[in-house]
């Protein structure tokens, strides 16, 4: 059994490692220009300049394009994505591949031909925008691959997609 005394110091021990461990270090101005005075050597680093480098990080451009029941039309959100990438595949063409998905409700060969579908969708509308079709390659899963299990309209509604990769 430890007396009173060795419990105190360890706790006040433990205490002291504690808020050792949490402090930090500065890297402020006030450092770098206390550095500097101790070196001799001044930071000529312009700031302005660089904050005019710093471009804004590109928009994250939706991936995924849904559907209403048996529709393989495009809304106006995904035609507006839509636009953004065709913009972006043309500035830079590389391969895309869309990939058409339906929810669980028609037979299997009924919905393979609409994810075929919709993908079909997609692509014609990136080709009027200009992109190169031989780029784009299309499939369809049909309802193989559902985002969302479950037999309620929110699943199906998140089944019914096209996704662009």
């Amino acid at each position: 059994m430890l007396s009173t005394g060795l419990k105190q110091s360890l706790t006040l021990a433990l205490v002291m490692a504690a808020l050792a461990g949490c402090s930090s270090t500065s890297t402020t101005d006030q450092d770098a220009a206390a550095d500097s005075t101790m070196t001799g050597t001044a930071d000529t680093t312009d700031t302005s300049s660089m904050d005019t480098m710093e471009q804004e990080p590109a928009p994250v451009l939706d991936t995924v394009f849904y559907f209403e029941f048996d529709q393989s039309t495009l809304n106006a959100d995904a035609r507006a994505a839509l636009t953004a990438h065709a913009a972006n595949l043309k500035a830079a063409p590389q391969g895309v591949r869309l990939e058409g998905h339906a929810d669980e409700r028609g037979t299997r060969e009924y919905n393979m031909a609409l994810g075929e579908r919709r993908a079909k969708s997609v692509r014609d509308f990136l080709v009027l925008q200009g992109v190169d079709g031989s780029l784009i390659e299309t499939v369809s899963y049909g309802e193989e691959y559902p985002a969302v299990l479950g037999s309620s309209e929110s699943s199906y509604s998140q089944n019914r997609r096209v996704e662009l990769k």
